[in-house]
């Protein structure tokens, strides 16, 4: 049936214009359809242009079996619900139901939102923000599922959106006066009735997290499990099942505090100073703390006097807090439900402070104006693993970037899995004519002085040549700045630079001049799909081995060292050779593409490890020369100009 439907003349070559067959997509298809049947684990690496997505669609939809499937984006969520699979549903004429459940931080809360209009009319209240809120109450009255990702009235960033959602913390369930109205009950009600339900890997891991605790499950139970962008799980897994608290969570506890003193307590003025007090705080300790995007060890940061103190001062706020709400229990049930989490952030902070407990990494990162403190566990292995035993069903995993030269060993130990059967198939591209990598020589070494000035000098005139259409991938935002900065100086054509605007409006620009540069970081190394000869040149600056101080990091080597493991083996490489994958798949995306990968790196040349990088990649033709390079992109220009 499988084959029948994969062939030329099957459902997919009806519904689909100029569909061909594909060997390595049926193949996938009936290794999912069998993991199914036998309720077995699966992973695939399918690389780009296979099909996987039709690939575990066809056999999901014809097992008639509830299925979730989890995808590594928001983004990508939407694709495949919008786009993917109403396709599928029609081609194979399914007339089970489907799903889309998002995490609650994307649905309107209706108690949230009337709270919010009534605060800003007060003297002290932001029109602009009042303006927006407006447009949201108006939206209400036309939306059927309260995704606010579905407002174009406010932008996807916009600072009234936490103000206007819920969160696990300051939800009121059924105490709620809007509880039959609620938008994100609604979303788990279709869920739970859904044949196939669409969720993301965060959604997925945070309703483990309070299945764990024992609280109301978002994500209904089913039969078939299917993660795609699979390679992204460890790192989720490990985030969610730990802990973590953020400065964030406080400053929307003193907010409700405001709320619940402005519109229900008025006689009790010691509510709003707990709010000042607790705002005043946590932005102290964000100051200390240092740096913007910046990841640190807690452990360490711990045994500074000045932060040991400002931890100690929060703590107390937090006590002071907790009983000045005491006193107005019963008032209102924005205060009660406050009260409740004013213990639950205390608590979370008393745990994050106890940092000899072992097993644990002890993190924190910090954004312009807020902190977060993380405990991760070192191994995910054993929950994950536990997980899946509970559940039963079938289990696939799926992604372009799983093995490391052939082997999947640093994938499934990482997630405890034992697979029934792995394997990958081969992309349908040609790269023998459609692709070459360069390795330029003369290159600097990776951190040496000056490096950005020598690539900029080295690379602009193929850039130049080449019209822009290419990525420059980078490892660093300092490098990606440095960069950016350079080439505006140097070159003719339109340089964009990542964080400028959101990624959606820098791709979008990108794709609209058709010959700029864009310089970017990790945000762009996976998940982009530019087709065509808008991007026919790819160049990352070094091998994308995570900073040795990075903290999450250096638990992995410490628990791989208590292991008798080799760190730079089993961890670091593996790591390093998965994201050049990612990187190296933003360049050709279809059988039409052609283009040049530059990677300024002589560590894939000159040392051992250079080897795996290169197994793992796909078999494009390789040089040293430059001009070569600048021949074959003047080759790819003449023929599509």
């Amino acid at each position: 049936m499988i084959s029948k439907t994969f062939s030329a003349d099957g459902a997919l070559g009806k519904a689909i214009p100029g569909f061909q067959p594909r060997q390595a997509q049926l193949d996938m298809a009936e290794a999912v359809a069998k993991a199914i049947e036998t309720q077995s684990q699966l992973v695939i690496e399918a690389g780009t242009g296979t099909g996987k997505t039709f690939a575990y669609l066809v056999p999901a939809l014809m097992s008639g079996k509830k299925t979730i499937i989890s995808t590594g984006s928001k983004n990508l969520q939407e694709q495949l619900f919008h786009r993917d699979l109403p396709l599928m549903v029609s081609a194979l004429g399914f007339y089970g139901q489907v799903a889309l459940l998002k995490g609650r931080s994307n649905y309107l809360c209706l108690d949230r939102l009337s709270r919010q209009i009534l605060e800003s009319h007060s003297h002290t209240a932001d029109p602009a923000l009042l303006s927006q809120l407006v447009k949201v109450r108006s939206w209400v009255s036309t939306t059927k599922t309260g995704d606010l990702g579905e407002c174009d009235a406010i932008a996807e960033d916009s600072p009234v959106i936490p103000s206007i959602t819920s969160t696990n913390d300051n939800c009121l369930g059924k105490d709620c006066p809007s509880y039959t109205d609620c938008f994100v009950l609604k979303a788990r009600k279709r869920a739970l009735d859904a044949d196939v339900v669409v969720v993301n890997h965060h959604l997925f891991f945070a309703d483990l997290a309070i299945k764990e605790t024992g609280f109301g499950e978002l994500i209904p139970e089913a039969d078939v499990f299917i993660f795609d962008e699979a390679h992204q799980l460890p790192d989720i897994a490990s985030q969610y099942f730990g802990q973590s608290v953020s400065s964030r969570q406080i400053q929307e506890l003193a907010k409700d505090i405001e709320i619940g003193y402005r519109t229900e307590a008025k006689d009790m003025r010691q509510l709003q100073k707990v709010s000042e007090k607790l705002v005043q705080t946590a932005s102290d300790i964000r100051i200390i703390l240092g740096d913007t995007n910046f990841r640190g060890n807690w452990r360490e940061a711990l045994k500074s006097p000045t932060i040991s103190r400002e931890m100690e001062r929060l703590m107390e706020t937090i006590d002071f807090t907790i009983d000045v709400l005491k006193l107005a229990l019963g008032r209102s049930q924005i205060l009660d439900s406050a009260f409740e989490r004013a213990n639950t952030v205390k608590n979370r902070i008393v745990r994050a402070c106890d940092v000899s407990i072992t097993g644990y990494s002890y993190w924190f990162d910090t954004t312009p104006r807020h902190f977060t403190l993380h405990i991760t566990p070192l191994t995910v292995a054993d929950k994950f693993h536990e997980q899946i035993e509970l559940k039963q069903g079938a289990w696939v995993f799926t992604s372009a970037t799983l093995a490391v030269n052939d082997d999947f060993g640093h994938f499934t130990a990482r997630l405890g899995l034992k697979p029934q059967a792995e394997f990958s198939l081969p992309s349908p591209f040609d790269y023998q004519t459609q692709a070459q990598l360069c390795v330029p020589r003369y290159l600097p070494e990776p951190n040496s002085p000056g490096l950005a000035d020598k690539l900029v000098s080295m690379l602009g005139p193929v850039i130049e040549q080449n019209q822009g259409r290419c990525f420059f991938l980078c490892t660093s935002h300092n490098m990606m700045r440095e960069l950016g900065e350079r080439f505006r100086e140097q070159l003719s054509i339109p340089v964009l630079m990542q964080g400028e605007t959101s990624k959606q409006k820098t791709l979008a620009e990108f794709m609209e001049l058709g010959n700029a540069l864009l310089v970017a970081t990790g945000a762009f190394w996976e998940g982009i799909d530019v087709r065509g000869d808008t991007l026919s040149c790819v160049i990352i600056d070094k091998l994308p081995f995570t900073a040795p101080d990075d903290p999450l990091l250096k638990a992995r080597i410490e628990d791989c060292r208590l292991k008798g493991g080799d760190p730079f083996a089993q961890v670091q490489l593996p790591d390093a050779v998965i994201t050049l994958k990612q990187g190296v798949g933003r360049l050709i995306r279809d059988k039409k593409d052609k283009g040049v990968l530059i990677i300024c790196d002589n560590r894939i040349v000159t040392r051992d490890y250079g080897g795996v990088f290169l197994a793992s990649l796909p078999p494009i033709p390789r040089t040293r020369d430059l001009s070569k390079v600048q021949d074959f992109l003047k080759q790819i220009s003449q023929t599509t100009d």
